[in-house]
């Protein structure tokens, strides 16, 4: 047997089993690796603005700082309007749950001539009676709810400290990796980052215009149809509409739809209407006008990137799939660009021979 034989035998036994190895590890620090990719775009979203205050004289930590601030504001205020309205909505299901259940009855025996009690069900509604058997049997659930509940905050935690970092340290982390791969790779490195947060920036800048708009026209709709807590059902609509992709529209519609439909069923039939016809709206006028001067992206590769990063990374990555397909496309197109002009023949015609 040759000798190269038995080297190609061994380095692929060796090769196998590093791959192998590389695998588990990255199996390992899966959850690590995926906190990391979060917190490396939510500092692309954030440095923009941390950027300005820099340029205005401020201190580049005080910027972050006060960024975060703001942000976490706004999601505070955010789940205490539409937290207040969800639970004031469950205290009025229940209050009038024994009463909806009569009215089902009657439906059904004016309509089918059906006759059927339903007291057991009507029990879960009468505090101090069924409701607190129906608490006492779902304790386990509600354990670990808030089991989920607090891995999720220690998750959050742990993206807005290496977001903090990243934001903050930006500059010097730039002149590190630049020192690190040479002057070459560092620019075409600085390029993709310039790319990228241009890019995440301006989907965040896009998405955030759009929920606006989104709560206000269903803020003044639900106002007009008189359904309750309409400034946090609009909050709702426009927030989860917008920074929920693929399905997102269709998530949030079903709360105020659930919501009208608990005090006038006919209510719920034109808030379901509204939000249909704005959807329309958005997606052929609004949508198209504004994501074009923020994050253009062609609408396959948009969907496509959105069902492949939801199979690699569940919400995360549908989330994070519209901006990585945005720099990418970037990127390629800039790259292909520069070599069209790098490559470009002369155009100038060719001299004739003198034949005289």
């Amino acid at each position: 047997m040759p000798a190269w034989v038995k080297r190609a035998i061994v380095w692929f036994w060796l090769g196998g089993l590093g791959a192998f190895y590389a695998v588990g590890v990255v199996r390992s620090l899966r959850t690590l690796l995926v906190v990391l990719l979060v917190s490396l775009f939510v500092a692309f979203a954030l440095e923009p603005a941390v950027n300005a205050m820099e340029r205005r004289g401020l201190r580049r930590g005080l910027g972050t700082a006060i960024v975060f601030a703001v942000v976490i504001l706004l999601a505070s205020g955010f789940s205490a309007v539409v937290g207040a309205a969800l639970a004031s909505e469950i205290n009025f299901l229940i209050d009038n749950g024994p009463g909806y259940i009569d009215d089902i009855e009657g439906w059904l025996e004016d309509n089918f001539g059906v006759e059927y009690e339903f007291d057991t069900l009507r029990e879960e509604f009468v505090q101090g009676g069924g409701l607190q058997d129906l608490a006492s049997r779902f304790a386990d659930d509600v354990v670990n709810v808030g089991t989920t509940v607090v891995n999720v905050l220690f998750q959050a935690f742990t993206v807005a400290l290496f977001t903090f970092y990243l934001v903050a340290d930006g500059p010097k982390l730039r002149r590190r990796v630049a020192a690190v791969f040479g002057e070459r790779r560092a620019r075409v490195i600085n390029e993709i980052w310039d790319l990228a947060m241009h890019k995440t920036g301006g989907y965040l800048y896009s998405r955030t215009i759009l929920a606006v708009i989104s709560a206000l026209v269903h803020w003044l709709a639900f106002m007009l149809l008189d359904v309750p807590s309409p400034v946090a059902l609009a909050m709702w609509v426009g927030v989860v509409s917008q920074f929920i992709p693929a399905i997102g529209a269709y998530v949030a519609g079903i709360l105020p739809v659930l919501v009208a439909l608990l005090h006038d069923p006919r209510t719920g039939l034109w808030v379901l209407i509204v939000i249909v016809v704005y959807q329309q709206l958005e997606n052929y006028l609004l949508s198209p006008r504004i994501t074009a001067h923020t994050m253009e992206i062609h609408v396959a590769l948009a969907f496509g990137s959105v069902i492949a990063g939801t199979a690699l990374l569940g919400i995360v990555g549908a989330f994070l799939a519209l901006p990585v397909a945005a720099t990418a496309q970037a990127f390629v197109s800039s790259w292909l660009a520069r070599r069209a002009d790098t490559a470009e023949p002369d155009q100038s015609p060719p001299a004739t021979p003198d034949l005289e």
